[in-house]
């Protein structure tokens, strides 16, 4: 699973709008507002590096509102969770 962080510039007035939309698509785990240079951070999570130019350009850069992206493709991802459930292999609850 490829994994790719996707900065997003909006227009301010429409935040929370452009948020749901970008969230509604399949390949969107997650979308944060956040402070900064950045209106809107999404994480999409894709089968294959070829299939981000279909969600990002594709599908996000299309939104109405949205006005820049910048993303990032993860080389690895380190999770609490992955942590905790490798350390809770055959313990009984």
């Amino acid at each position: 699973m490829i994994t790719a962080i996707v900065l997003i510039k909006t227009s301010v007035d429409r935040i929370p709008e452009i948020a749901e939309a970008i969230a509604a698509l399949d390949s969107v785990s997650e979308v944060f507002s956040v402070t900064g240079t950045y209106d809107l951070i999404a994480m999409v999570r894709v089968p294959q590096h070829d299939d981000l130019a279909d969600v990002i350009p594709g599908r996000i850069s299309k939104i109405p509102g949205v006005e820049a992206t910048d993303t990032h493709v993860a080389f690895r991802t380190y999770s609490q969770h992955d942590l905790e459930a490798a350390f809770a292999i055959g313990l009984d609850a």
